[in-house]
C-alpha cells in the first residue's frame, strides 16, 4: 500500500470542492456538511491571521468537544498555525506547566474554565485570551455565519500541525511535535483499523485534545463517512448514544471496555447497530467476553502519538494481539543490548519507518528526551512486546512499568490482568516501592466494585493461587477511584509509594487481619 502523502489540506480542499453537500459531522439534531467546514475554517483562518498570528505561531485550545472546535482546528491548519491542545480539566501546576512550556501567543478557552487559567499561576501578560461560551461573546458560533476570503498558507508533510503533550503517566508531559504528514498517516491507519467504508457513522466521544480524537477528525476526508459527536463518554448511556446516532463504529481507549462491562446487563445492549469497536487497551482476558456480550467485533491497535498514533493493527481478530505493522512501519523487538530476539521472546518494541513523515519530529524543547527516543531513525518506545512466528505483535506493558523483585523482572500489567479476574474488582494498579532489603516490593492499589466486601487477606490468597510467589504483591491499598489521563490510563506517578498503613502480606496473621478490618474495606462497605 503506497500513499502519496502531501499532508491533509489538499484532501480538505478537494473534498470541499467536489462534495460540498456531503455530511461531515453531526451534533444533536444538526448535521454539518463540507460547505459548512469550508466556510467556517476559512473564516477561522482569516480571523486568526487578522489578530497578528503568523505561520508557526502557537495557539492553545482548552475547549470541550463540539463541531465548531474541529472547524477552528482546520482553520488553524489553513493559516499555518500550530495547535497546542490542552485538556479542559487541567488546572493548577499542571496547567501552568503546559502554558509556560508551550509559550502560546493565543489561548482559546471555554468560559467555564477561565477561572482555572487565571488561578494556575502562569504569566498571561503577553498572551491573548479569547473566551468562548454562553456568558461571553461566542467567537466560534460567529465563525459559522461568516464567509471570508482566504488564501491557505503553503503546507508540506513536514509542516508542524500540533504540539501534543503526552499524558504524563510517569512525570512531566512531553510535547510531541506532530506534522501534517503524521496526521495524514494517523487518519489512514484509523481507516484501516476500523475497516471504515462509505456510509459509515463514527461515534466520537473521545476528546480532540488526544491524538485518538484528532485522527477521527480527518477520517471523513478519506471515506464518505460522518462523525457523530457526543459531548462526553458515558458508560451508562453509551449504547443508547450509539443507537440514537445510528453509529456503525465505536472507538475505545484505556479502560473504556472495562467500564462498559461493569454496567448492569440490559436487553438494549445488543440492539445498538454498531458492528466494530476499534482502539487500544483491550485486555486479552476480556476480549471474547466483550464481543459475545455486546455483539460487536473488536479491532485492537498499538501505537502512540510519536508514531502517527497507530503503528500496528489487528485485522484478523486474534484476541490478545495488537496485530501486524501498518504498511509504512516495521517492528523490531530488541534486547537490552539492542539485538533482535527470537519469536516469543520479550524485548523493547522499536518502530521503524518505511516511509518519510511517519515518525514525530522530536519533543518540543526537550533535546534529551528526543535523543533517547529517536535513534538511528527509529522510535524506541520503552514498551515491552514480543512477536509470534507469524509476525503478530503482543504488548506486555511499559518498560518503565516493570518491577524488580526477588531478582526477577515483574510486569505490572500481568499482575493487573490477574487481579481483574476477581469478580469484586473494578480496576487495579501495581507499582514498585522501596524494599527494606534488596530491590523493590510490589504495592497493589485496588478499586472495588460497588457493594463489594473483599478484604486484603482474601485478595492476597486469591492472587497467591494465580501468581508466582515473587509476583504476589506484598502491600495492598484500597482506593475509591483512580486519577486518569485523557485516554483513561491510570496515572501511576500520582499513587502513594508510602507503605505505612498499607496491608502487608509479610506481617503476622493476626496483624494482617486487624489491618484488613481497619483499612482494607472502606467504611461504607464494611
Amino acid at each position: 500500500m503506497t500513499i502519496e502523502n502531501t499532508g491533509f489540506l489538499d484532501l480538505l480542499r478537494r473534498k470541499c470542492r467536489e462534495e460540498p453537500t456531503a455530511g461531515f459531522a453531526s451534533w444533536g439534531e444538526r448535521t454539518y456538511d463540507f460547505s459548512d467546514l469550508e466556510r467556517a475554517s476559512r473564516a477561522a483562518a482569516a480571523e486568526l491571521a487578522s489578530r497578528g498570528l503568523v505561520p508557526g505561531a502557537r495557539v492553545a485550545v482548552m475547549m470541550a468537544n463540539r463541531p465548531e472546535v474541529m472547524f477552528l482546528l482546520y482553520g488553524m491548519a489553513r493559516a499555518g498555525l500550530v495547535w497546542v491542545p490542552i485538556n479542559p480539566q487541567q488546572r493548577g501546576v499542571g496547567l501552568r506547566y503546559l502554558i509556560e512550556h508551550s509559550q502560546p501567543r493565543l489561548i482559546l478557552i471555554d468560559d467555564s474554565r477561565i477561572g482555572h487559567l487565571r488561578e494556575c499561576g502562569a504569566d498571561l501578560s503577553d498572551i491573548e485570551v479569547i473566551v468562548h461560551g454562553p456568558s461571553s461573546a461566542s467567537f466560534l458560533d460567529r465563525l459559522l455565519e461568516k464567509d471570508r476570503d482566504w488564501q491557505d498558507q503553503p503546507a508540506t508533510p513536514e509542516s508542524l500541525f500540533a504540539i501534543m503533550y503526552t499524558s504524563g503517566t510517569t512525570g512531566h508531559p512531553k510535547g510531541v511535535l506532530v506534522t501534517h504528514g503524521m496526521m495524514r498517516y494517523a487518519a489512514e491507519a484509523a481507516v484501516l483499523l476500523a475497516e471504515a467504508k462509505d456510509g459509515d457513522r463514527l461515534l466520537m466521544w473521545e476528546p480532540l485534545y488526544h491524538v485518538g480524537g484528532a485522527q477521527v477528525m480527518l477520517m471523513p476526508l478519506l471515506r464518505r463517512l460522518t462523525i457523530a459527536m457526543v459531548e462526553r463518554f458515558s458508560a451508562s448511556r453509551f449504547w443508547e448514544q450509539v443507537r440514537q446516532t445510528g453509529s456503525t463504529h465505536v472507538h475505545y481507549l484505556g479502560g473504556i471496555l472495562q467500564m462498559l462491562q461493569q454496567q448492569p446487563a440490559s436487553a438494549s445492549e445488543r440492539e445498538h447497530g454498531a458492528r466494530i469497536g476499534w482502539g487500544a487497551g483491550a485486555r486479552s482476558d476480556h476480549w471474547t467476553d466483550f464481543q459475545d456480550r455486546f455483539g460487536i467485533a473488536l479491532r485492537e491497535a498499538y501505537g502512540m502519538t510519536e508514531t502517527s498514533s497507530i503503528a500496528t493493527y489487528n485485522g484478523d481478530g486474534t484476541p490478545g494481539s495488537v496485530g501486524y505493522p501498518v504498511p509504512w512501519f516495521s517492528i523490531e523487538i530488541l534486547d537490552e543490548v539492542g539485538q533482535p530476539v527470537p519469536p516469543g521472546v520479550r524485548g523493547e518494541i522499536v518502530v521503524c519507518p518505511r516511509a518519510p513523515h511517519t515518525l514525530f519530529a522530536g519533543y518540543y524543547r526537550n533535546e534529551e528526551a528526543t535523543k533517547a527516543a529517536l535513534r538511528d531513525g527509529k522510535m524506541y518506545t520503552k514498551d515491552i512486546g514480543s512477536l509470534d512466528a507469524q509476525g503478530r505483535l503482543f504488548f506486555h506493558g511499559r518498560k518503565t512499568d516493570s518491577i524488580r523483585c526477588r531478582g526477577e523482572n515483574v510486569s505490572a500489567m500481568e499482575i493487573e490482568q490477574v487481579v481483574a479476574l476477581h469478580p469484586d474488582i473494578a480496576d487495579s494498579a501495581a507499582i514498585g516501592v522501596d524494599a527494606e532489603i534488596g530491590e523493590q516490593e510490589i504495592k497493589l492499589f485496588v478499586q472495588l466494585k460497588p457493594e463489594a466486601r473483599l478484604t486484603a487477606p482474601s485478595l492476597s490468597s486469591f492472587l497467591g493461587e494465580h501468581l508466582a510467589a515473587y509476583q504476589n504483591p506484598r502491600y495492598i491499598d484500597f482506593v475509591e477511584t483512580f486519577e486518569r489521563t485523557p485516554s483513561e490510563r491510570i496515572m501511576k506517578h500520582r499513587l502513594d509509594k508510602r507503605i505505612s498503613g498499607s496491608w502487608d502480606r509479610m506481617q503476622r496473621p493476626a496483624q494482617n487481619l486487624a489491618t484488613a478490618g481497619e483499612r482494607a474495606i472502606p467504611e461504607e462497605r464494611r
